[in-house]
């Protein structure tokens, strides 16, 4: 893997940032806007997602990074669990879940993919270079 000096360029970023907008969409354009908790939350968590993946990267370290890595899976899988609510309270239809549960599951495996490239790694981080 090259090495990154900006998560920005991070593939696994760019498509967190899209996911967050993708659910910003849902928030603003359906009833979800007025389920003032849900809508907290799962702001909240899709945004986790990207806001991990830089948090990580600025440690400088992969430990560190695997860390922050690993936060942001759990908060896509918080984020798919919170679309499941969005489903069942009819804020948003089938096939809106469907297709943004498929997109986290992705990304759950992407960053599971990503975390294990980083565990094998010979390089400790660029704060160690």
């Amino acid at each position: 893997m090259a090495h990154y000096s900006s998560f920005e360029n991070l593939e696994v970023y760019k498509q967190a940032v899209v996911f967050c907008d993708e659910v910003w969409h849902i928030i603003i354009n359906t009833s979800l806007n007025k389920d003032f908790k849900l809508k907290e939350q799962l702001n909240g968590s899709s945004g986790s997602i990207m806001d991990n993946i830089a948090e990580g990267f600025g440690r400088g370290g992969n430990k560190e990074f695997i860390m922050f890595l690993s936060y942001s899976r759990g908060s896509c899988s918080e984020s798919k669990a919170q679309l499941l609510r969005c489903y069942r309270r009819k804020h948003i239809d089938k096939d809106v879940y469907e297709k943004l549960g498929a997109r986290a599951d992705e990304y759950i495996s992407q960053l599971s993919k990503f975390i294990n490239y980083l565990k094998s790694s010979n390089r400790k981080g660029s704060k160690f270079d």
